[in-house]
């Protein structure tokens, strides 16, 4: 039997490599809308908004948080160069949420257009950071949880 082509996904910022590995499929925060990438895709080359990017391999997903950024896909590669990204295991929810309320109490003062870009930039990033915490939460509640009428 022929094995199924898989993607080779790599993420990377300005710090280092994040992720590097085979993927079965990779889905992606895309600024026009949800990215689902396959073996076989066409060429692309897109922005990424902040969001949860999800790689998918042998039955398993792994999620990271990406804060923007670019994503190229040719010749059954995904190559996504991040703003920032981060492993949802590595993500502190106590540390977003934190900031979440920093960037909401300074967007309430009176601020320039300069400052709110800035600090609706910073409210997105600690929001994408608590729903990938949050994805990643129920990932494990689900799995930590036997299915109804099973025995343990």
């Amino acid at each position: 039997m022929a094995q199924r082509p898989t993607l080779y996904v790599q993420v990377v910022t300005t710090t280092g490599e994040v992720h590097a590995g085979e993927a079965d499929e990779v889905l992606a925060p895309g600024s026009e809308g949800q990215l689902g990438i396959l073996p076989r895709h066409a060429p692309l080359m897109t922005t990424l908004k902040v969001g949860a990017l999800i790689i998918k391999h042998a039955g398993s997903e792994e999620t990271l948080f990406i804060g923007g950024g670019f994503m190229e896909v040719a010749d059954n590669r995904v190559i996504v160069l991040a703003d920032d990204a981060e492993r949802a295991s590595d993500i502190d929810e106590a540390h977003a949420q934190e900031a979440r309320r920093r960037a909401e109490a300074d967007l309430a003062q009176d601020r320039s257009d300069v400052d709110r870009a800035a600090l609706t930039g910073d409210l997105e990033r600690a929001l994408g950071r608590i729903r990938v915490a949050e994805i990643q939460r129920t990932r494990r509640t689900r799995h930590a949880t036997p299915p109804p009428g099973s025995e343990q």
